[in-house]
């Protein structure tokens, strides 16, 4: 019930209601609130024929309305309530619905536990032309010369608040217990007594007089005490007459003196009773459709909470799979850079080894160069004339051969400094810029465009494109057809195009084409089924439209609604909701003569399946022609309508029943759509000018239960040929 405090809330005070009021808007406010938020309006603003006493005739116009209005947009079965007319309002900062509040001038006493609205003299007076907005729909209203008494109390949301406070309150204790009082468990109806188990057992036996006693939960008991004796409802403007009976045109209970005083005798009243028992089947009804939904929405959130679930165990996985793959990256690159350094260690040995070479060789040869100098040197000091001849010339050339040995390049560095390596990292940094994520995901199914697509002599021409919200990329298509006599399928055309025309097809036949796109991570998914038809052989191009063509399809379980339940095939269709889901055969038809029939194997609660064609964007959550994709015809038992774009035309009398048959017969040639009910044409032509593409579609609930037959000749009484202008084609 933790769910329903929000309702059991006033929208101004924020609180639980205390003495709830109902406005004519519907909606509830506590008696104080309604009184703060009064607005005064000036004299002008406030015809005296206009008061909220209800004394106008009221805006609702009840008249015989037939089914057209059950399905019309426009009427949202809101309207004005009789007798008030809209105020303007004095935005305050201070107000809690931005209007002028008027603060109460004396304190309000305690309401009276009465089902009427305090008395005059027990609130302050309220001033002139007043009027109060409604806080949830902001709709402003004149009050009367009875101000907020001229509003009903609402007794039954007092009385579940009460039930949920008295819910939320501490435990009840035994009323017998001398010390401690222990938790009751038990209340006496008769006594009016709460028990503990071991008082119960002493105080009250289950025999003797006490046996007939009835013993209820404590909680119950409270109720009890609470909502014992049962007040009775009595009229806001005759406090002293009780409500009994129902005003069906004003939608409010009344008495006898309202009716007795002519206010309300002209209208339709039933016993109060009566309508009591019926609007709570309604309202039960209407909580199943209600009850669906929540249980729909509940399990939504289940798979929401799954998804969250799912989208941490897959991040996860990701985050680490991509803390892997840059693990992978690094790992590459410190492999290259220990390569890269083992590189540059053997240059660097390499240029030492030379070095060193070189400073060894040059050190053996200065010494022995310095060694002969200093020889010859201590030879010139020698007097000895004839002794330094005998060596003066052997010693000569030896300096001049040692001279020669350190010629040029000996005094030149064999090896540079310098390392002359570049590491060229401008390509690897570029693509560490760009690394990023890239889309591997298949692309979607290609949408046929159906307008574009045609037939002429042994030719068909087919286009398509990519759904508009689709990001994947795409890398090609391909294009299926089979052999026209329901064989399988082949390939005809691989590319980037999105049109394609194919030559040399059989004359006189039928062919399904597909189509698929492909990229580098796979191919998707095929498109919806194209059935197309060729001309009879030698046939001009003007005359192909004349053909007749036999088609053979299923319901399309892809296209269908969620709630759709298939079974047989993919020939017999139902539904899981109290709404209207759509479902559509999986082929289109384009040129020709077509006709289908659907049977209907159950039909309960008199439900308005509907027949009809549909564009491959029809809305799936209503009925069938509600919007300007689909025509249609939907019928009841005892008569049918025809509808597109929610315009209802054409009610003809004429329904059906279980075992009843709908056909439904589309023919190009002329444009025109018809419709059968046992063979029989149901009502004029239904629709005219249809060009394009159309794939055949239902509408039900789970009511209804339909048989889809195909593949069937067109009726004997339908003569193919130009338009009859009268719209008959009979």
């Amino acid at each position: 019930m933790d769910e329903m405090e929000e309702e059991l809330k006033c929208p101004v005070c924020g609180s639980f209601y205390r003495e709830p009021i109902i406005l004519p808007c519907s909606h509830n406010i506590c008696l104080a609130c309604a009184r703060n938020i009064l607005v005064q309006t000036p004299d002008a603003e406030s015809p005296q024929s206009s008061r909220a006493s209800g004394s106008g005739v009221s805006d609702y116009d009840y008249l015989d309305l037939d089914k057209m209005s059950l399905y019309s947009e426009a009427d949202s079965g809101y309207g004005s309530y009789g007798g008030f007319v809209s105020a303007p309002t004095t935005p305050c900062q201070k107000s809690p619905n931005g209007v002028r509040v008027f603060p109460p001038t004396v304190p309000q006493p305690p309401a009276p536990q009465q089902h009427l609205l305090p008395q005059p003299g027990s609130l302050p007076p309220i001033p002139r032309n007043s009027c109060i907005t409604c806080p949830q729909c902001h709709r402003s209203l004149i009050l009367d010369d009875r101000g907020l008494r001229g509003f009903p109390k609402n007794r039954v949301l007092e009385g579940v608040v009460d039930r949920y406070q008295q819910s939320k309150a501490a435990a009840l204790k035994c009323q017998l217990c001398e010390k401690s009082p222990k938790e009751a468990t038990v209340m006496c109806e008769q006594c009016d007594v709460f028990y503990c188990d071991p008082c119960r057992l002493r105080c009250h036996p289950p025999r003797g007089p006490l046996a007939k006693h009835r013993l209820v939960p404590p909680a119950q008991g409270r109720i009890s005490r609470r909502t014992s004796p049962r007040k009775i409802s009595t009229c806001t403007e005759h406090e002293l007459e009780n409500l009994s009976m129902y005003c069906v045109q004003c939608k409010m209970p009344v008495c006898y003196q309202c009716l007795e005083e002519g206010k309300h005798g002209t209208h339709e009243v039933k016993a109060l009773g009566a309508m009591w028992k019926l609007h709570k089947g309604q309202l039960s009804q209407a909580l199943n459709g209600l009850s669906d939904r929540a249980t729909e929405a509940k399990e939504f959130l289940v798979q929401l909470r799954n998804m969250v679930q799912h989208i941490q165990e897959n991040g996860v996985e990701f985050e680490a799979c991509l803390v892997a793959q840059c693990d992978a990256l690094i790992d590459a690159l410190n492999r290259r850079k220990a390569q890269l350094l083992a590189r540059v260690n053997k240059e660097h040995e390499h240029k030492l080894k030379v070095v060193r070479d070189q400073i060894s060789h040059c050190t053996v040869k200065l010494r022995q160069t310095t060694g002969l100098m200093e020889y010859c040197l201590e030879v010139i000091k020698e007097n000895d004339p004839s002794g330094f001849l005998q060596i003066s010339d052997a010693l000569i050339r030896r300096v001049h051969m040692t001279e020669s040995q350190w010629g040029k390049g000996t005094l030149t560095p064999r090896m540079t400094s310098d390392f002359d390596l570049t590491l060229d990292s401008g390509p690897l940094l570029q693509t560490i810029h760009q690394l990023d994520f890239v889309q591997m995901k298949v692309p979607a199914a290609p949408m046929l465009q159906l307008e574009e697509c045609c037939t002429q002599n042994n030719s068909a021409t087919l286009s398509w494109k990519q759904p508009p919200l689709s990001t994947i990329a795409v890398d090609g298509y391909i294009l299926e057809l089979d052999d026209g006599n329901g064989g399988p399928f082949r390939e005809v055309y691989v590319g980037t195009e999105t049109i394609c025309t194919v030559d040399g097809l059989h004359f006189h036949s039928t062919y399904k084409s597909r189509v698929k796109a492909f990229n580098a991570s796979g191919v998707g998914q095929y498109s919806k089924t194209l059935i197309m038809q060729t001309s009879e052989t030698g046939l001009p191009p003007c005359d192909i439209q004349s053909i007749g063509t036999v088609a053979w399809f299923t319901l399309d379980p892809a296209s269908a609604h969620p709630d759709i339940i298939f079974s047989n095939d993919n020939l017999t269709v139902t539904c899981n909701s109290y709404d209207d889901r759509v479902v559509m055969g999986n082929s289109a038809f384009s040129r020709g003569i077509h006709y289908w029939e659907m049977t209907i194997d159950r039909y309960d609660n008199h439900p308005d399946p509907a027949f009809g064609i549909a564009r491959a964007d029809v809305l799936k959550d209503v009925m069938l022609g509600k919007d300007d994709k689909a025509w249609a015809m939907y019928v009841d038992n005892n008569r049918s309508w025809f509808m597109h774009n929610n315009s209802h035309t054409n009610r003809t009398d004429g329904g059906i029943a279980k075992g009843a048959t709908i056909g439904v017969l589309l023919d190009f040639t002329r444009g025109i759509l018809i419709f059968l009910i046992n063979d029989e044409q149901q009502g004029p032509v239904a629709f005219e000018g249809l060009e394009g593409s159309y794939y055949p579609a239902i509408s039900l609930n789970r009511n209804v239960q339909v048989t889809l037959h195909t593949g069937l000749p067109i009726p004997d009484f339908y003569t193919p040929g130009e338009a009859d202008p009268n719209g008959s084609v009979c």
